[in-house]
């Protein structure tokens, strides 16, 4: 009996490129994938689907639909926070995906999958951090396929990726992550979030992001240096937040802006900002700056009576990690 472990990092949703139905493409996301913290599934072959936990359950019971086997048994062995930014349900639907395939001795197809496990249907990034890693630019969908409603489940490709880049090794990107704060938008409440935020943007803000994201982050990234780089993730940032602005209570919804607040004023960290709705904010830093940013973080939850947890990640330069045995 072969089995079948996969392990993959977390990412960071920097923002999208465009939200206003006026320009061509819609969405385009931005952002970065991370070694740590990890999902990690466990699959074996079975005559149905077997797993303690509900969600792994669900994703299991797609995965053997669409790869058309008796069924699996998934474990759950590392779990990612969830609905805090980290990309959590990416992440666990396309491991036990791949992780059934190859319990099974099949090819995951996780690109041309990910839709029908219900993922990849606006942002690809973190499709595409799964596959390899590193800072991503997806290409965003074709307007013209989209009004305020998105494309029923499942009918979409998952965008292309126009740019990918390694990041600097010594690089490390300061994640806090605050599990008492309420979780972020996801589901139904985040579908209709969205509509109300397409429903509205300014296109002006599109084009504001497209000289930033051209004339700035992408040669920041291709040429590996921390501070330009960590200042075009900010100003995408909060130009994303203008858009949020009315659906989640300011440009970064609380209690993000209250640690964004207190961490731009750190020296050594750049690039402060929330990921997807948080309440998860990061910001960058190197491995010489790193207990000085981590202290920082620590001094901001305290100082607002905040529970949280503290991570220094390294950037993923690979994707998911998989492993078989028989």
């Amino acid at each position: 009996m072969m089995t079948a472990t996969v392990s993959a990092g977390a990412r960071l949703h920097v923002g999208f490129q465009n939200l206003s139905l006026a320009r061509e493409r819609l969405y385009g996301g931005i952002g970065v994938g991370l070694a740590e913290p990890r999902a990690t599934v466990t699959a074996e072959p079975a005559a149905t689907v077997e797993a303690a936990d509900p969600l792994i359950r669900t994703y299991a019971r797609r995965a053997v639909d669409i790869l058309e086997v008796p069924g699996v048994a998934v474990e759950l062995e590392e779990s990612l926070p969830r609905h805090v930014g980290l990309g959590s349900g990416t992440q666990l639907a396309l491991a036990v995906l791949t992780a059934t395939a190859r319990a099974h001795g099949l090819e995951p197809r996780v690109r041309e999958r990910a839709p029908a496990m219900g993922r990849g249907g606006r942002s690809g990034v973190g499709v595409a951090t799964f596959e390899g890693g590193g800072f991503v630019v997806d290409a965003g969908h074709p307007t013209n396929r989209f009004t305020t409603e998105p494309p029923a489940e499942g009918d979409w490709t998952v965008p292309p990726v126009v740019a990918r880049h390694d990041l600097p090794p010594e690089w490390r990107f300061l994640v806090v992550v605050v599990p008492d704060a309420e979780p972020g938008r996801n589901g139904d409440d985040e579908d209709a979030s969205m509509r109300s935020v397409v429903e509205r943007a300014d296109p002006a803000v599109a084009d504001e992001l497209a000289g930033v994201v051209t004339r700035k982050l992408l040669p920041a990234a291709a040429a590996g240096r921390l501070e330009p780089f960590g200042e075009a993730i900010a100003e995408i940032g909060r130009k994303n937040g203008a858009w949020y602005a009315d659906a989640q209570g300011g440009v970064f919804r609380p209690p993000a802006g209250e640690l964004v607040e207190a961490l731009e004023g750190c020296p050594v960290l750049s690039g402060v900002g929330q990921s997807s709705w948080g309440p998860v904010v990061y910001g960058v830093t190197d491995t010489a700056h790193a207990a000085e940013a981590e202290a920082a973080a620590d001094a901001a939850l305290a100082d607002r009576g905040l529970g949280g947890r503290v991570i220094l990640a390294e950037p993923a330069e690979a994707g998911a990690r998989v492993r078989t045995t028989d």
